[in-house]
């Protein structure tokens, strides 16, 4: 019995013993797989800054309003000289206004400052009672011109002397003048114009074209547009400089129409106009200086005309002038035409004679000759006497 209770003694001790070194190990096992499940978290991803692009250049202004009081010029009939080599565009001829009046600018050819524009022509609008210039630009459409007809292509809205396919221009021979210049990207295709040919280079106004913008010319209005060329403005400054281009000078027929190349005003290429486009009417300011001047000298040569006329009626055929001079009272009565006309407050002015016949201070313009009359007669009787 002694052994059996001491193994049952000792069984029970090593169970319990088990049963708490179990625990233990549970215990810490059971702690470390706490630790172990809540890991640190991960550091925040790196953000790297980048700045956000420059805005884009703005366009530049190419819309520069230029206002005139007068209509321009009817424009010239002229031919169009053929491109001096592949890739040029027509840009036709226009009035513009400087120092005082217009000047033609010629037509010429230009190289566009990029592949795939075209040129939309500046044109002349009436507005407000002024003519405002709206200057042309570049763009991938072409816009509105005021349904000008400049011709070669530019009937008055679009452009139909050729377009752009595959990076080059192809051209319409049906309204381009190509010559002999060795250019083999070119079609034919006849171009019906809706519209009136005639020879006006505005819009709106008296005797204006009637056209308004198109939904499509809106659209183009508001594309970005590229000013006009270095050439393009050569062009501008010589023609300015050129008293010849001036209207008052050709009378609306410029001996310079059209250039094959911008700035180049001599040599082949160089085109004159057949005929104006219309009678050339000068400016009204023109005109109205030497008709104020006109007006000025019978005018002012009038004045002193009517008061001697009127002193010769009114006085008597035997009034002594210095006496019935002092007696008028009326300051717009002269003196005979033989003596100088005094000025009208010097003729108030003058002192009356220490005994005059009473007379009334403001006698009718009829009446006044009979009192002149009998100072005068008494004066004659008394030189007879």
């Amino acid at each position: 019995m002694t052994n059996s209770y001491r193994k049952s003694t000792f069984g029970k001790a090593a169970g319990t013993l088990s049963v708490g070194l179990g625990l233990a190990a549970m215990t810490l096992l059971g702690g470390c797989v706490v630790r172990v499940a809540t890991p640190p978290p991960p550091p925040p991803p790196r953000v790297v800054y980048t700045p956000p692009p420059p805005p884009p250049a703005p366009a530049p202004a190419v819309d520069v309003e230029v206002q005139a009081n007068e209509a321009p010029p009817p424009l010239p009939d002229y031919e169009q000289p053929p491109p001096p080599d592949d890739g040029y565009l027509w840009t036709p001829g226009y009035w513009a206004w400087g120092g005082g009046g217009y000047y033609w600018v010629p037509g010429t050819w230009v190289q566009p400052p990029r592949v795939g524009v075209l040129w939309t022509p500046g044109y002349w609008g009436f507005v407000g009672g002024v003519y405002v210039f709206h200057g042309g630009y570049w763009g991938p459409h072409v816009g509105f011109y005021g349904g000008v007809n400049y011709g070669f292509g530019y009937g008055g809205g679009g452009y139909e002397g050729g377009y752009w396919q595959g990076g080059h221009l192809y051209y319409n021979t049906a309204v381009t003048n190509v010559g002999t210049t060795n250019i083999t990207n070119v079609y034919n295709k006849t171009v019906i114009n809706n519209v009136t040919v005639n020879h006006v280079s505005y819009n709106g106004g008296d005797g204006g074209v009637r056209a308004t913008p198109t939904p499509a010319e809106e659209a183009a209005a508001h594309e970005h547009h590229l000013a006009p060329v270095a050439s393009q403005q050569k062009q501008v400054e010589q023609a300015r400089a050129n008293p010849e281009l001036r209207a008052s000078k050709n009378q609306g027929k410029p001996p310079i129409a059209a250039t094959a190349r911008p700035g180049v005003f001599s040599g082949p290429g160089v085109v004159k106009a057949r005929e104006a486009g219309g009678h050339y009417v000068a400016p009204a300011r023109e005109n109205h200086a030497p008709a104020e001047h006109a007006v000025a000298r019978p005018a002012e040569q009038s004045h002193p005309a009517a008061p001697r006329a009127e002193a010769q009626h009114a006085e008597p055929p035997h009034a002594a002038p210095p006496r019935a001079e002092a007696q008028r009272a009326e300051p717009q009565r002269a003196e005979p035409p033989h003596t100088a006309p005094p000025h009208p407050a010097e003729r108030v002015a003058a002192p009356r004679p220490a005994t005059p016949p009473p007379r009334p201070a403001a006698p009718p313009p009829r009446a006044e000759p009979h009192p002149a009359e009998h100072p005068a007669a008494h004066e004659d009787d008394r030189d007879r006497h």
